[in-house]
Parts: structure tokens; sequence; C-alpha cells
């Protein structure tokens, strides 16, 4: 039986990325290995997702983990009552935009796209009107 699941992402400077998903979007710290130091691995809070942050030095030397490279192939997902405000906000606080607000699925979702500091994808979006 499996249970409490996370998501980890294996960055290249884990206090750059705790940085950003804790300034921009309200992630809280919650585990941090080593205590002091730099970090190696660090798990952050945000409702009921517990996204992990590893360096990708770590899983290596760690683990004997090669985690690759290239096109990232996963992304947070972020919902929010007001896309556009948001989007404006992070791109103020100096987020590289992916692709700015749009409607999509006939205009029942609104969403935009951030890169973090590795050029992982997060995605924020809102629902719009339901219909009937």
């Amino acid at each position: 039986m499996f249970r409490d699941p996370q998501v980890n992402f294996y960055v290249q400077d884990v206090e750059v990325s705790v940085r950003f998903y804790t300034r921009l979007f309200g992630f809280e710290e919650t585990f941090r290995t080593p205590s002091t130091g730099q970090p190696e691995h660090v798990e952050l809070r945000l409702g009921g997702l517990i996204l992990g942050l590893a360096s990708t030095a770590s899983a290596l030397n760690t683990h004997g983990l090669t985690t690759g490279g290239g096109n990232p192939r996963a992304e947070v997902c972020l919902f929010t009552d007001d896309v556009d405000g948001e989007y404006a906000r992070l791109i103020e606080l100096g987020a590289e935009s992916l692709s700015s607000p749009h409607d999509f699925l006939d205009g029942r979702l609104r969403a935009a796209w951030v890169a973090d500091p590795d050029g992982n994808p997060v995605e924020i979006v809102a629902q719009q009107g339901q219909s009937s």
C-alpha cells in the first residue's frame, strides 16, 4: 500500500529554487537536509501538495541516479482566482514567462505558465464560469 505522495524536482541550486517557490507562490518549508549549510533536499508544502527539491549532484552522489537533462517533462500546476493578476505579479518578481494568460477548453479555464529557475514549467490556472 502506498501513501503520502509528493513530487520531487531535481534542480541545480536548491536554495534558488526554494526562494522561487516560497517567495512567488507561498509554499512553506517543512523539511531540509542537511539542516545547516548547502541543502541537498528541501520539502515545501502548499495545501496538500508536497514539493521536494533535490540537487542533481546529491541524486548522483547519494543514489547513483543520473537525473538527465533536456526538456522538462513535468510541471507544477497551481489554481488561483486571478490568473492575469498573479501572472503580472510573478513577472514583476522576475519569473520568466513561458505562456501569457489565455483561455482554453471553450473558455472554461484561463491559464498562464512561468518557468522556475531550472526551466520547469509552473502553470497558474483558474476555472471560469460553470455551465449548468
